[in-house]
Parts: structure tokens; sequence; C-alpha cells
């Protein structure tokens, strides 16, 4: 029988999980009541997405702002310059907060006109009037409110993030700047607070003959005191919890979603597939943000959700080979063509445009915009037909 209905995402209401509680079994009960109250057919490859915070929540993963200052005590003994952390209150304040109590001479480097994922401090029509040349150009406070004047406001937030970060320690000063190296004018021992490019940003500040160079991975990748710790990424992916404390990325990732896979196995006979998902990955047209302020889309997935699409791109299709055809058959010979392609090699005009980024950064972002981050309360994310195509009945 024909299918009607393709991919569909639901979100999967759950109770809310603390710390200790037993999350497998959380989301697999939620999974299954949700199926049994919505009266839904699962099927092998339908996935089940979890949000990394309620597995970090659950392993109690938290560190206090005197975790961080211990472990950063530890690695530098004198003053540090921190380069190109992101403009949020939610992923650097706390972190910044822990770094100024180690009592340290903080010299902190914001990139400009906006930050690695597209929060801006002054706009691009500024910046070219200004003349500066944002690629070779350090400026001091200074300099930059001459040229720029104070009201660098975040559009969305309402927050001027250089005054907030300021206003955490009279230890911290602010310079702008886009190379890394421009940070060895002030300081020889460097935390590279950038996430994408952080290797890269390493990488140059050795080679410019940086003294200690540790990145926001590097931090609390072991626990200080009892405190949690994340051994892959560090202080990376973490989360404001409270005024003095951050929630890490969870950590043993590929135990949680192999676990609640072979649960769902055994209590309803199919294989779903299952990832923990954070931030998606997609830019947002009118703030020009980049949503993905975490390390990674899916930090644990099942090996069902490993690669790419390996799709046909229709539209072209339909406008070329099957142009002449009538509705009927241009359906008939696109099923066909669809049957037959995963024993043929895709040509690139066929291919082009179906999105070829890993099947774990479009499902993550796609379960991230069902869930959202506020009050809908669906953790859970119930991904039915993402592997169905037009031929699938």
């Amino acid at each position: 029988m024909e299918r009607t209905i393709g991919t569909v995402a639901r979100g999967v209401r759950t109770p809310i999980v603390k710390e200790g509680d037993d999350v497998i079994s959380i989301v697999v009960d939620s999974i299954i009541n949700a199926v049994q109250q919505e009266k839904l057919l699962l099927k092998d490859r339908d996935i089940v997405g979890v949000t990394e915070s309620l597995i970090a929540r659950a392993q109690g993963n938290f560190a206090t702002t005197e975790a961080i200052k211990e472990d950063v005590s530890r690695k530098f003994p004198g003053d540090i310059a921190i380069v190109f952390p992101i403009l949020s209150r939610n992923r650097f304040s706390v972190l910044l907060k822990g770094f100024a109590e180690t009592g340290k001479k903080i010299h902190l480097i914001l990139n400009y006109p906006s930050d690695e994922v597209g929060n801006h401090l002054i706009s691009l029509d500024q910046l070219d009037a200004s003349k500066v040349n944002p690629y070779t150009d350090m400026l001091d406070e200074a300099q930059f409110r001459n040229l720029f004047g104070s009201n660098t406001v975040h559009r969305f937030t309402g927050i001027d993030y250089v005054e907030m970060y300021k206003s955490i320690s009279p230890n911290i000063s602010v310079y702008f700047a886009n190379d890394p190296c421009m940070a060895l004018k002030v300081c020889k021992d460097v935390i590279v607070a950038d996430i994408h490019y952080r290797d890269r940003t390493k990488r140059l500040l050795k080679e410019a003959g940086a003294g200690i160079v540790y990145g926001l991975d590097d931090i609390l990748t072991e626990p200080i005191n009892g405190s949690g710790y994340n051994p892959d990424f560090g202080l990376l992916g973490s989360n404001l919890a409270s005024d003095s404390e951050v929630k890490l990325f969870p950590r043993d990732g590929n135990h949680y979603v192999m676990e609640i896979q072979n649960r769902l196995i055994e209590k309803l006979n199919v294989k779903i597939e299952v990832l923990i998902y954070g931030d998606g990955a997609f830019k947002d047209p009118v703030g020009k943000i980049w949503e993905l302020a975490a390390p990674v889309v899916s930090p644990a997935f099942t090996p069902g959700l490993v690669g790419t699409p390996h799709e046909l791109k229709i539209k072209y299709i339909a406008d070329t080979e099957l142009k002449g055809l009538s509705s009927e058959e241009a359906t008939k010979a696109m099923r066909k063509k669809i049957y037959a392609k995963d024993s043929d090699e895709l040509n690139e005009k066929e291919s082009l445009g179906t999105t070829p980024r890993q099947i774990t950064d479009l499902l993550g972002s796609l379960c991230d915009l069902v869930s959202g981050s506020g009050d809908k309360g669906t953790p859970v994310v119930l991904i039915q037909g993402y592997f169905d195509n037009y031929a699938s009945e």
C-alpha cells in the first residue's frame, strides 16, 4: 500500500529527571507509555533522541567554580590570556567566574565583529565604517569604545557581554582580536576558549611561541575533589546550572544509547536507533547566529546512525529525465530509480543538494528543534520514517 506520510518527529514527555535517577528506565518507559497512549506502531530503524542534559543531570555531572578554579590553578602558575570565548551567559560566564577566582590576572580576548557562532558585538556596517582590519588589528577596550561607542548590547538578549564579563572580577581586562597569536602581546600562557576551531587555535599559538596552552576541552577532564568531569570534552559543552555551578556534557554516552536500544528490543521487539543530542547545527537567518555552541551535535549514537544520507534529488530528476512523462509515469519511473539506487553509483547531479552532512548532525538538529530548550517538557524525541523514501510502502 502506498505511504502517504513521510518523516514524523514527536516530542515525548518524561518526568523531571534528578541526579541519581535511572534515566535509562525513564526514557524507555516514557517511549512505551507514549506508544501505548498514542497507539503508535514502531518499526525497525525508528529513532529515539535523548537530550544530553537529561543524561548529564542523572549522572550528577556538575562542577562548581571552586573545582574549575582548582584545576586552572594547577595548570597555570601565573596570569592567563583567554582567547575567543563565545558571548553567552549560559555557556561561558560561570567558567569565567571560576577562572577569575584563581586570583590571577585575566586577559580576555574577544572576537569582533562577532564571536565564533555569530553573536555580534558590532555590525558589519560599523566595522566597515571604522576602517579597522579585523584580521590584523588588536584593540584594547578604550580603542574599541572610541571606535564603536558603548552600545554593544546583544540584539536578542539585551546583554552587554563586555560589561557583564568585566563585572565578574576587577582582574579581567578585555581586548578584541581575531588572530589568536595577538594574545601573546599581553600574556604567554593561554586558555583556548573557541569551540570548533580550537585545534587550529592551539597549533597557531604553540607555533608562535606560547608558553602553556590548554583548551576548555583540557580542563576538568578528570574529577577535582569529587566534581563532575568529561574525559573527552572537559568544559566544552557545559551549561549554566546555577550562579556558581555548570552542568557538563554527559560521559559514557555509548553505554546509554546501547542500553536504551537493547531494552527497547527486549520490550517491544523492534530495533530502534538511539542518539544523544545537544545543540542543533543550523543558523538563524535573522540574527545570523549559528546554533551549535556545543562541541558536537551528538556525542553518542548507535551504529545504525553512522554515515551520510544516500539519496536522489527528486526535483532535479523530475525537471530533467522525467520532464516529458505524465504524473503517473513519472511516479513509477522515480520509484524504479530509488529501488535501484543502492546498487548504482549516484551521479553528481542526481545527488546534488541532498544535504551531505552526517546523519547524526541532521537528526540531532531535528531533535533540538522539536524538543526546544524552554518549557515543552519533551527531552526525548521519537522520529519515525526518517529512513523511508518515495518508494517505501
